[in-house]
């Protein structure tokens, strides 16, 4: 039986991602995020538009999406109730969160150059997304503190051991491990349940399923 509820937050479960970028004074921000998906060559990325993080994408124009495994949890949530806005907006310093110049020394995470843009990689995370601002949208138009960031990613970072033995572009589902917010909590994936028909339609190759899986089922 299902009941109506009306819940708080509606974090069904989306991965993580530190999106660093960089500061006006040319120091760099480091914020952790969930509200991201992507389609193609592009994120979207859902956020409070009065953060940091989306004042120096829309100065800047650019930045890096980085997607930590879950062996980096604990830096992850070091940089929980922290923000790079001073002075602290009132929202945010009413459920604790306090002003942190320094996001990448609170971490322990190590900022390395980037490529095309000028934000910084984070070395520890397994795939990192060199990406620009295409387009921003009002989310919530009644008071417009949410923005929707339409991110192009233009050069993709993957840690090697990620790959597809024996090819260049191809990563394994079965190795990446994502750090997962599920209703502000962390979690990890549980391992394949089973195979997807989608898999050699999209991903080029074959199955590494015993025939009798992917013969059960008759389209």
């Amino acid at each position: 039986m299902h009941r109506v509820i009306e819940p708080k937050i509606l974090y069904f479960g989306t991965p993580v991602v530190l999106i660093s970028t960089r500061n006006p004074d040319g120091s760099f921000n480091l914020a952790p995020m969930s509200s991201a998906w992507w389609l193609n060559q592009s994120c979207m990325l859902g956020m409070s538009g009065r953060s940091k993080t989306v004042e120096n994408l829309l100065r800047e124009g650019q930045g890096v999406l980085n997607l930590p495994s879950t062996e980096l949890v604990g830096a992850v949530d070091q940089l929980a109730l922290t923000t790079g806005r001073n002075p602290v907006p009132e929202s945010k310093a009413e459920i604790g969160y306090r002003y942190e110049p320094d996001k990448f020394g609170l971490s322990g995470l190590t900022p390395i150059p980037a490529d095309l843009v000028n934000a910084p990689l984070v070395a520890e995370c397994p795939v990192q997304l060199e990406a620009q601002v295409e387009q921003v949208h009002a989310f919530d138009e009644q008071n417009g503190s949410i923005k929707a960031i339409e991110m192009r990613i233009l050069r993709v970072h993957i840690a090697e051991d990620l790959l597809v033995p024996g090819t260049d572009n191809y990563i394994d589902p079965e190795k990446w491990s994502p750090l997962i917010m599920n209703f502000c909590e962390f979690f990890g994936l549980s391992g394949k349940i089973h195979p997807s028909r989608l898999e050699p339609a999209f991903y080029g190759l074959p199955r590494k399923t015993e025939p009798a899986l992917h013969n059960s089922v008759q389209a």
